[in-house]
C-alpha cells in the first residue's frame, strides 16, 4: 500500500467519502484563493491602498499554499484507513 494511489480511493464508502469531502474543501480553498487574486489585481487596478492588496494577494498565497498540504492530509488518512482495514482482515481468523 503507497500514498497517492486510485485503489485508497476507493477501498470502501468509508474512503469514498473522505475523498469526497477533501475534494470539496480543496476546491473552495482553490476557490477561494483564485477569488483572492482577483480581488487583489481589481484593488491594484482602481488604486485601493497598498497595504490592502498586498494583504489580499498574501491571503491568496497562503490559500495556494494549503491546497498540497490538504491532499497530503487526504492521502494520509485514506492510507491509514486503509491499513486499519488490512490489520482488522489479519485478525480475523
Amino acid at each position: 500500500m503507497a500514498l497517492f494511489r486510485l485503489s485508497n480511493r476507493q477501498r470502501s464508502e468509508a474512503s469514498r467519502t473522505v475523498y469526497a469531502r477533501f475534494q470539496l474543501v480543496y476546491t473552495a480553498v482553490d476557490f477561494g484563493a483564485s477569488l483572492a487574486f482577483v480581488a487583489g489585481s481589481a484593488m491594484y487596478i482602481i488604486g485601493v491602498a497598498d497595504t490592502t492588496v498586498i494583504w489580499v494577494y498574501l491571503a491568496g498565497s497562503l490559500l495556494f499554499a494549503a491546497k498540497p498540504t490538504l491532499r497530503l492530509l487526504r492521502e494520509i488518512k485514506l492510507y491509514r484507513m486503509g491499513h486499519v482495514e488490512y490489520l482488522a482482515q489479519r485478525a480475523e481468523p
